[in-house]
C-alpha cells in the first residue's frame, strides 16, 4: 500500500459520486423546508421528507465505505483528517435520520424550527465530510 498516494490521492470516483447525493438532497430538503415555511403549502414537507430519505440512501453508501475504511485501518487514528471525515459521515447520517423522523410528523410540526435546524445541520455535516474527502490532506482511500 503506497502511503503517499493514500495521503494525497483523490477519492475513488464511486465514493465521490456517492458523496454527491447527500449534499444535493440535503440542500434540496433545506430549500423545500424554507419554501414550506414561506408558503405553508403542505406538499413542500412531503418533498422535504423524500429528499431526506434519498440523502440517507446515498449517505448509507458513504457510511458503509467509511466503515470499511475504519475497519481496514485497524481502528488506528490517521493524522490526515480521515477520522474527522468518518465522524462527520456518522454525524450527517444520524442527523439525517432524526430529521427524517421529524419530517414524518404532521403539518407545521414536521418542519418548524426543529426540522429547519436539523436540515441545516445535516447539510453542514455533509459539506464538511465532502470538503475533507476532496481536500489534498483529506481522508485516506484504503479501499482503492
Amino acid at each position: 500500500m503506497d502511503l503517499e498516494r493514500l495521503r494525497h490521492g483523490p477519492p475513488h470516483p464511486l465514493r465521490a459520486i456517492l458523496m454527491a447525493f447527500p449534499i444535493a438532497l440535503f440542500s434540496l430538503a433545506l430549500a423545500t423546508d424554507v419554501a414550506y415555511l414561506r408558503t405553508e403549502q403542505l406538499q413542500w414537507t412531503n418533498f422535504s421528507a423524500w429528499a431526506i430519505v434519498g440523502a440517507l440512501l446515498g449517505g448509507a453508501g458513504v457510511f458503509v465505505w467509511s466503515l470499511v475504511e475504519v475497519v481496514r485501518s485497524g481502528f488506528r487514528p490517521a493524522l490526515n483528517g480521515a477520522w474527522l471525515h468518518h465522524v462527520l459521515v456518522l454525524v450527517f447520517c444520524l442527523l439525517g435520520l432524526v430529521n427524517s423522523f421529524q419530517h414524518s410528523r404532521d403539518g407545521w410540526s414536521s418542519v418548524g424550527t426543529t426540522g429547519l435546524v436539523l436540515s441545516i445541520l445535516s447539510l453542514l455535516a455533509a459539506l464538511g465530510a465532502a470538503w475533507i474527502l476532496h481536500s489534498r490532506g483529506g481522508a485516506a482511500e484504503a479501499s482503492r
